[in-house]
C-alpha cells in the first residue's frame, strides 16, 4: 500500500464495513506507523482489496476510526486490523494469500500470535484461517462498538 492508494482503501473499507466507519485518515495514520503491514490487492480491473496489521496489545483493539499515536510499546501481538476485498473478486480464493502474508510478517517480526476482531458475522470464515475466539473481561466492554456479533480472535504462529 502507499499513499496514492488511500483514498480506494477508504471507499473499499465502506463497502466491506457499512456499519464500522473508518475514513481515509485512519488508513493513512497506519500506513504511516506500519507500513510493512499495510497491503493491496491490485487486479487488472484495479485496486479490489487491502489488509492492514500492525503491532498492538494483546488482549486489546484501537476504538474505531481513531489515530493511534505509536505504536504501543507493550505490544505483545500483531493485529489484523482489516482485511477487504471488493465483491469483484470475493470467493475467488484471495483472502488465503492475504493472511498467509500477514503470518510471514508476524514470523518475521517474532510475533508469536495474531490478534483481530471479527464483525460481520465473520467467525466462521476467520476460524477457517486458523482463529479462535478468545473471549476476555477486558474486551466485552470494548466490542460492544463493533456490533453485537464482534469476538475477539487470535491465532499462533
Amino acid at each position: 500500500m502507499t499513499a496514492a492508494d488511500l483514498d480506494r482503501v477508504a471507499e473499499i473499507a465502506v463497502i466491506g464495513f457499512p456499519d464500522h466507519f473508518e475514513g481515509r485518515p485512519c488508513f493513512a495514520n497506519r500506513l504511516a506507523f506500519n507500513a510493512p503491514g499495510c497491503f493491496v490487492l491490485q487486479t487488472p480491473g484495479g485496486l479490489e482489496g487491502y489488509l492492514v496489521a500492525y503491532p498492538w496489545r494483546e488482549g486489546a483493539a484501537p476504538t474505531l476510526n481513531t489515530l493511534i499515536e505509536a505504536i504501543p510499546a507493550d505490544a505483545g501481538v500483531l493485529y489484523l486490523h482489516d482485511l477487504a476485498l471488493t465483491p469483484a473478486v470475493r470467493g475467488q480464493g484471495w483472502s488465503k494469500p492475504a493472511v498467509q502474508a500477514v503470518v510471514d510478517l508476524a514470523r518475521a517480526g517474532g510475533w508469536a500470535t495474531i490478534a483481530l476482531v471479527a464483525v460481520n458475522d465473520a467467525v466462521d470464515f476467520w476460524r477457517g484461517h486458523g482463529f479462535a475466539v478468545r473471549q476476555t473481561p477486558e474486551m466485552t466492554a470494548k466490542l460492544a462498538s463493533y456490533g453485537s456479533d464482534a469476538r475477539y480472535m487470535v491465532r499462533t504462529v
